[in-house]
């Protein structure tokens, strides 16, 4: 498997990279929007360093820059008997750059995320996958729920 390590303040520029080519390859609209950007490397730099912490993130190096990484935070709700630590984790940016893909780069920073969640006490975790990806998260155990999830963008309210 690649060697992967846990990303860095230093990274972060190479983080929101990565974050931009995941989007547009899902046809996000406004990538070049530097408004998300600073907002994204704001928010890592806060949160990378702090312990405990709530967000992670796992690379693999490349050259130049990153290969891939896999970020994911940790979420406290009230405890559950389904979930007593109230413990759960979110993986929201996977991504490979172009020139790296099909190494398994991405399933190792996920195997990583996966144990760093573990190792924090998360019980379960969730995560959006492309058509592209899910076979990834599949083999690593991930799969369909039918939860009635629903969702309010208060942003166009």
């Amino acid at each position: 498997m690649c060697p992967t390590r846990r990303a860095t303040v230093d990274d972060v520029p190479e983080l929101v990279r990565l974050r931009a080519l995941m989007h547009d390859s899902m046809g996000s609209p406004d990538i070049e929007d530097v408004l998300w950007r600073d907002a994204a490397a704001g928010m890592l730099v806060a949160e990378l360093p702090r312990r405990p912490a709530l967000i992670a993130a796992f690379v693999v190096d490349g050259e130049p820059g990153l290969a891939a990484c896999a970020t994911g935070s940790i979420l406290r709700k009230l405890p559950s008997p389904a979930n007593p630590s109230g413990k759960s984790g979110y993986v929201f940016n996977v991504s490979t750059d172009l020139d790296h893909r099909r190494r398994g780069h991405a399933r190792a920073c996920m195997v990583a995320l996966l144990d760093w969640f573990v190792g924090e006490g998360v019980f379960s975790v969730e995560l959006r996958a492309s058509v592209e990806a899910e076979p990834l998260y599949t083999s690593l155990g991930f799969v369909r729920t039918s939860d009635p999830s629903m969702k309010l963008n208060l942003k166009r309210r």
